[in-house]
């Protein structure tokens, strides 16, 4: 099984990456292939709401000048997602920001292509704000029909200079015990077979 997880932090080593990777550890060793795409810091701008989706139904952004088709087609061909932010202002970076609405939309457009997939997100926080980080990226996995593993707390981890998140003990253990529950998750969604999705908006 694949899992793909996405750094949204402009701080491309900083604890971001860090939660992300110790979240993949206990997958890698369950024998999931893993990738970390970077796309804070990157070229991904904002939806424009032009509906070319809605029209072309063509699993893909009409606007394909910057990096979310790339990424976007990754996610499509993982198993689970796992998305990382940093808190800015008590919300997600701008790019994840971008990532969630655009790639959030084309699923939609074309019949909910991310449902049945396991979907987690974890936060990089200094002191306050994160959970709401948090719950701005599992809204993208709820409304999409994905299934989302709890942990053993919310799925935090304290520190500002890169690096610090890794004297979070606690945080730590949190992000270790959610990469067990996803890969756990993960051999009873197979194991199920296709998730009987419904495409958004219908009765």
């Amino acid at each position: 099984m694949k899992i793909i997880a996405i750094n949204g932090s402009p701080r491309k080593d900083g604890n971001t990456r860090l939660l992300l990777e110790t979240v993949l550890e206990p997958l890698a060793k369950a024998g999931w292939d893993t990738e970390l795409v970077q796309i804070g810091g990157r070229d991904l701008h904002g939806c424009r709401a032009c509906g070319k989706c809605f029209e072309l139904r063509n699993q893909r952004c009409a606007f394909g000048k910057d990096i979310l088709n790339g990424v976007l087609e990754k996610m499509l061909a993982a198993d689970a997602i796992l998305l990382g932010s940093p808190t800015y202002f008590t919300d997600v970076s701008a790019e994840m920001k971008a990532l969630i609405d655009r790639a959030g939309v084309v699923s939609l457009a074309n019949g909910c292509l991310l449902a049945g997939k396991v979907g987690a997100a974890v936060v990089a926080v200094r002191r306050g704000g994160g959970t709401h980080v948090l719950d701005t990226m599992n809204h993208l996995f709820l409304i999409q029909q994905m299934v989302v593993p709890g942990s053993t707390y919310w799925n935090l981890g304290f520190g500002l200079e890169p690096g610090k998140a890794a004297e979070d003990a606690e945080g730590l253990r949190n992000m270790r015990q959610l990469g067990q529950a996803i890969a756990w998750l993960g051999a009873a969604v197979e194991k199920a077979g296709p998730y009987p999705a419904r495409p958004h908006g219908e009765a």
